[in-house]
């Protein structure tokens, strides 16, 4: 049995459907399993990541967990009952921010994954972590802009990414899960190419048939709107990541095509899976 926490959220949903289909049993944690909504061989379970107690029926009979958390929560609740009920394996969704071997993480996003992934080490788990730095589903931010407007307006047009579709997450996730020599190993999840922001908008308008522009913001004002209702630790880290990547032409990492034998879907075909989402 494998039990996904974050189950109802994108990466636990794709990888509770992927597990599905391939026959493997799966688990989903909620805390409103009414309204999980996860397909027909999915076992939904009622379970709190702070409330020990209610975590002992969901942790019965697991083997194994993805864990996928939101940014912030701490796990030693959920590791400490995952490890008195016997699971032997963790595989965490991490962040690709963090740098290995530094002595202090440079932001709070790095700083806060490095924690679980000790957390998960000391715990004495036989662990996997996937890094992920910029999920596809991010840009649904420009979603926002475009329901009344033909412009995406933020800070960093020549800022670049390699925006990785859930599917590819989920892809990889369930490979590492199901499949031997995984344990100890941590794998950076990249997508099929780098695109700057004005790039990204682009694709947008050619897949969606719009003529598309994107306008540079100055960040500072962006920074401290943004800060007004997110932690601003937080939102400085964001933008400091994303700065961080104007002129990047670091080489991409294969793992997903690695560990699933198909190479990273494009943004192109994440832009039509979620055409519905930009109206």
């Amino acid at each position: 049995m494998i039990l996904i926490t974050g189950a109802t959220a994108h990466f636990g949903r794709e990888t509770a459907e992927v597990l599905a289909a391939a026959g493997e049993r799966v688990r989903a944690l909620s805390r409103t399993p009414e309204k999980a909504g996860l397909p027909e061989g999915v076992e939904v379970v009622r379970g709190d990541l702070t409330d020990g107690a209610s975590l002992r029926p969901a942790l019965a009979g697991v083997e194994a967990v993805f864990l996928v958390l939101p940014y912030g929560l701490d796990p030693s609740v959920l590791l400490k009952e995952a490890a008195d009920a016997g699971v032997r394996r963790v595989v965490f969704l991490s962040s690709g921010a963090i740098v290995d071997g530094a002595t202090e993480q440079s932001d709070v996003i790095a700083a806060y994954h490095a924690r679980v992934e000790q957390a998960v080490v000391d715990a004495g788990f036989r662990w996997t972590f996937l890094r992920l730095m910029f999920p596809a589903i991010n840009t649904l931010s420009f979603a926002m802009q475009l329901g009344g407007s033909v412009t995406v307006r933020a800070p960093y047009a020549r800022a670049a990414a390699s925006l990785v579709h859930e599917r590819d997450v989920a892809d990889a996730a369930v490979a590492v899960l199901t499949g031997p020599g995984h344990a100890g190993r941590t794998y950076r999840l990249d997508g099929a190419q780098f695109l700057t922001q004005a790039e990204q908008v682009r694709v947008l308008g050619d897949v969606l048939g719009r003529d598309l522009a994107f306008e540079e913001l100055d960040d500072v004002p962006v920074r401290e709107q943004m800060s007004a209702f997110m932690e601003p630790a937080f939102v400085n880290a964001l933008f400091d990541l994303m700065a961080a990547t104007v002129g990047n032409d670091a080489p991409l990492d294969d793992a997903i095509t690695r560990l699933t034998g198909h190479p990273a879907r494009g943004y192109a075909e994440w832009v039509g899976d979620h055409r519905a989402d930009f109206g």
